[in-house]
This record gives structure tokens, sequence and C-alpha cells, in this order.
């Protein structure tokens, strides 16, 4: 009889666990459509739908603006992952389109639809715009292998041309260039690409300075992502370098110093042509240097400001509120003050409060939290007024007014909080309380007693007329200090020679940081994260060199890493890999195409040759 119920209570667990497992598959199922924001006319471009269960009976939306060239491909992907002993798994299902554009215009793809288990899921809707496709330029034929052909050595062509400021360019773009001192407005600086132009990598970048402005940073990747971005009616490949917000603190026309990078180009090397240029092509990169236009900001004064200005420029609410409405005399209360909204939050200063004759007050205590967006600067700031009344009596903190610039309607508005009053009783020690404060009055202490006692342990007494001096104990207490100074003197003149030569130390501790590089390449490669991992095996290189070689990291290149490594009896063999594997490393990061190999092989080189290395350099 227990079996049999403990095999129907096993039963309705299973049960009840399957039903509660698909319904979070059900609630977890996403189903996402996917494609350029922007393409050429007469361009193909891919329409793909991305599912994470298995699902039937897709409907496509209507897609009469475009022409379907090919489509559906359809794949599937596994991944496994194992978390503290627990394996789970995700399965994505893919549908792919090949389209191309009819004409020009801005069109909105309506969202596609699936049957997943009996239940239909819709995907998200898409917009795309379509602009003029580029002289010259022909667009291929059914996606026939000749078309194909002919656009890539058109491409390879015009990588080997010089390039053009139309090519590769930066420019520096303003929310609004005239504003009234202290508002806000967004400088993001942006790299423009043509698809033709291959960027591997950039060097000296040189940021604006942003003088006459108080910043502050918006936190982008460090990894610059590309998307696609119409400007002059031509797409180009964007990548956000840098996002800072700006306050103006001075009026009239501010200059933007110009930003300045140089960027490393792949181009094509075409010489004299033959049977074999089909089959073996020579690249270089090249240094291509790209600057901005200055810009220029329009700073208007405020109007004449009132009294209850303290600096506040933006869209803010106000609030006030006191701690304690009924207290005891020589006991402390705080007053805060804080404001929140969006603009110049930490230029704000402290509101004025006027307290009455019988309080002691602080220096108030400022504090803000605030979050740094493509909106703006956001948040709020808090100022604590500490004061202690020191007589009974009823009193009253009159109305704390605030008054800020609204740029929306160019017009100071004014907030106001209280009257409060306090109610004081008269405490224990009114007559008689003492106040120790320190200088800046933020710590407050009281002293309950009149008298306080010196000591009160009793003491040990000595013998009148004994004395330690002139005693072996004395004498042998100085030869102790004397060799033990004399023991540190000579270890402190030692570690300070060997600190004093830098190059030695570094070229001591090259190996050992190298081992710490790779060992968080290692732990990067266990969680196959591939930028991050070919990211730390760079560093690991390059550092290590600059290290053992006494070269700084900007000076370094191929070039002269190689000639100073042969010059320190390397062998040619082991340069030779360490040149593939930094060139291995960079094609995966910026070129992940072109890069054949796998992330398992290149740690396991770059492992050998940094071990090789630390042999052979003499």
């Amino acid at each position: 009889m227990n079996e049999k119920r403990d095999m129907i209570r096993k039963i309705i667990l299973l049960l009840a666990f399957a039903l509660t497992t698909a319904g979070s598959f059900a609630e977890s199922t996403q189903f996402t459509m996917s494609a350029p924001n922007v393409v050429r006319s007469g361009e193909q471009f891919r329409l793909s739908f991305t599912l994470n269960d298995s699902g039937s009976d897709l409907q496509l939306p209507d897609l009469s603006n475009f022409e379907i060239l090919m489509g559906p491909s359809t794949s599937q992907s596994s991944s496994f992952q194992m978390i503290n002993g627990r394996t789970t798994q995700s399965v994505s299902f893919s549908y792919i389109y090949v389209l191309r554009a009819k004409a020009e215009g801005t069109f909105t793809i309506r969202p596609a639809s699936i049957n997943v288990n009996g239940k239909v899921f819709q995907s998200n809707s898409l917009e795309i715009q379509v602009v003029k496709g580029q002289q010259g330029q022909a667009a291929p034929q059914g996606g026939s292998q000749q078309g194909q052909q002919n656009q890539q050595s058109q491409q390879q062509e015009n990588v080997s041309a010089d390039i053009s400021k139309d090519d590769l360019f930066v420019k520096v773009d303003i929310t609004r260039n005239n504003v009234f001192k202290g508002e806000q407005i967004i400088a993001t600086v942006k790299l423009y690409v043509s698809p033709n132009v291959p960027v591997r990598g950039f060097n000296d970048v040189k940021l604006p300075s942003y003088e006459g402005f108080w910043t502050q940073d918006i936190e982008v990747p460090n990894q610059i992502s590309f998307a696609r971005e119409v400007y002059d009616n031509k797409i180009y490949q964007v990548g956000v370098m840098k996002k800072t917000i700006l306050f103006p603190q001075q009026t009239g026309t501010i200059k933007i110093d110009p930003f300045e990078i140089t960027c490393i180009v792949q181009q094509r090397i075409r010489q004299q042509r033959s049977f074999f240029d089909d089959f073996f092509d020579n690249y270089r990169n090249v240094e291509a240097r790209v600057t901005s236009t200055p810009v220029y900001i329009k700073v208007k004064d405020l109007p004449p400001a009132p009294a209850s200005f303290y600096g506040a420029v933006g869209s803010f609410n106000y609030t006030a509120d006191i701690d304690k409405e009924k207290l005891r005399s020589n006991e402390a209360a705080t007053l805060k003050i804080t404001v929140t909204g969006t603009g110049n939050l930490k230029l704000i200063e402290a509101p004025k409060v006027e307290f009455p004759t019988d309080f002691e007050k602080y220096d108030p205590k400022t504090s803000d939290r605030v979050n740094a967006s493509d909106n703006g600067l956001s948040g709020s700031k808090t100022f604590e007024y500490l004061f202690i009344p020191r007589y009974a009596g009823e009193y009253t903190i009159p109305a704390v007014v605030f008054s800020y610039f609204n740029t929306a309607s160019q017009k100071y508005e004014t907030r106001s909080a209280g009257p409060f009053n306090i109610h004081v009783e008269k405490g224990d020690d009114d007559q008689n309380a003492t106040v120790m404060s320190s200088i800046s009055k933020e710590d407050v202490r009281f002293i309950g007693k009149d008298i306080r006692f010196i000591k009160q342990n009793q003491q040990k007494l000595t013998i009148k007329g004994h004395t330690f001096f002139g005693t072996t104990g004395f004498y042998l207490v100085y030869l102790i200090g004397i060799l033990l100074f004399a023991a540190v003197y000579f270890v402190y003149r030692k570690k300070a020679r060997e600190n004093a030569n830098l190059a030695l130390m570094r070229n001591k501790q090259a190996n050992k940081v190298a081992r710490k590089r790779l060992k968080e390449a290692a732990s990067f490669l266990k969680n196959n994260k591939a930028e991050e991992f070919y990211e730390s095996v760079l560093k690991a290189f390059w550092g290590y060199l600059s290290d053992k070689l006494a070269i700084p990291v900007a000076d370094l290149n191929r070039d002269n890493a190689s000639s100073t490594l042969l010059s320190r009896q390397v062998q040619q063999e082991t340069i030779e890999e360490f040149i593939r594997i930094i060139d291995d490393c960079e094609f995966a990061r910026y070129a992940p195409s072109a890069f054949s190999g796998t992330i398992q092989d290149v740690y396991d080189r770059a492992a050998s040759v940094m071990g090789k290395l630390e042999k052979q350099i003499k």
C-alpha cells in the first residue's frame, strides 16, 4: 500500500515538473527579425529570422518593396553550458532570405509569425532605409559567381587606390550649437568608414580637450561597434569613439578643437599583372591620419537671476524636510534639501537657509547620485544642514526658496519648501552643557560633567636613587639597537640600488607579468570570450617585449621588434612564429572572416613562443 502511494506521489511530481518546465519554455520563446537599417538601391542584403525553439509554418510579412533572390536558408545551432554542476542547453533556429531593394525610400517591414507547439509567436518589426546606389556600382545578378567576382575585384581595386577624405573621416556631432551658459549638450565623436576600406586598428588618438566646458563622460564600450549610417547620401560604417556631456562655463563663441586619429588600413599591393595574380595577393598596412573640422558653440549669458538662484540650469524638482520638529535644547537636528532632475546637478551650490539666532548651525554636507546617459546628466543632489538649538522655545525656520533656469521655457522657475516650525523643550543640561566641535563644525561632542579625572589607576613606585643608566641591560639595549640599525641600513641600500635600475627590474619581471596575462587569456579561452582572449594575448606579447627589450610599447612595431630580437640572438624561426601569432590575433579581432585558425591553437602557440623567447633572449 505504501509502495503504491509513493509511486503515485512520484508520478504527480514528475507531471508537475514537466508542466512547469513546458510553461517556462513557452514563456521564454523568442522570435526576432533582423536586417541592415540602411541599404543601397539594388544592393543585396540578408533578412534573418531567429527562433530559440523548434517552429513551423513561418508566415512572412509583406515584402512587395523588395525582391526575394533566395530563401529560406535554414540552419540550427546548439550550445551547452555547465554552471555549478548544472548543465543547460540552448537551441537556435535561423531562417535567412536574401533580398534586394527595388526603389529608394524608407520602408517598414511588419512582424512575421511562426507556430511553436500550437502557439503563434510574432517577431519585431523593422524599418529599412533605401538610398541611391553609388555610381559605377553594379549589383550581381541572381547571386552569380561571376557577379560576385566582379564585385570583389572592384572592391580590391578601390582599396588599392589612395584613401580619400570621403572614404575615411571623423566628425564631432553636437546636439545643439546655440545654448545658454550652464545648459548641457552632448558631443559625440564618430568615425566614418566607407565599406570598401578595411580598418585594422588605431594609433595616436588625440581627443578634444573641451576647454571652456565642465565635462562628464558617458560610458561607451571599449571595443568600437560599427553600425550602418547614411551621411551625405552615402552609406558608411560608423563607430562611436567617445560621448561627453558638456556644460559651458563662459559666454561667447567657444571652439572645440579638432579630433585626430591615425587609422591602420590594409591595402592590397597590385604589382605587374601575371597569371599568378589571381591566386596570390600581397597586402600592407598603411597609416591614414584623419582630423575632424573644428566645432563652434555659441553660448548666451543667462538673464538677470533672482537671489534664490544657485546656478541650477535644466529641469528640476525641489524638496526640503526636517527630521525633528520637537526636540530638546542642545539636541542636534538635520534639515535636508534634495534637488532632482536633469541638468548641471554637480554645479549647483548649496541654498542659503536662515536659521534662528539661537541655533548653532554647521556647514552643509553635500552628496550627489547622478547618471550620465544619452539623455544627459540626471539624478539627485542632497544638502544636509546640521543645527542645534541652545535654548527652549518656539522657533521658525523660514521657507527655503530655490530657483532654476528652465532651458525649455527659457525662464526662471522658483520653488519653495517650508516654513518649518520647531518646538524646543528645556534639556537636562540646558545651562551647563559645553560643546566641542572641530574647525569644520561637522562633528559635535557633548561633555556632561565638569570634572574629568586625570588618572585613576594605581602607579608602580620605584626605589629612590635607583636608575637604569649604566647597568648591563642599558648597554645591551644600545648594542642591539646599533646592530639592527646597521642591518636595516645595508638591506635598504641594496634594495635602493636594485629599484633604481628600472630597466633591470622590468626585465626580471617581464616573464612573470607575461605569464600572468597569458593566464588571464586562458580564463577567457575557457569562457569562450574570443575578443578578450586575443586582446590579452596581444598585451602579453607586446608588454613582454617592452619590458624585456627596454623599448616603450608606443615605439614597438613588427620591424624594430624583429630586428632587436635578432640582435639579441633569438632564432629566426622563433621570430617568425611570434609575428604570425601577432598577425593571427589582429586578424581574428578585426577581420574574423580572414582568420582560419582556432582559439586553442593560438593559445598553445603563444605559450610555446613565450617560453622560447625567455630562453633565447640574451
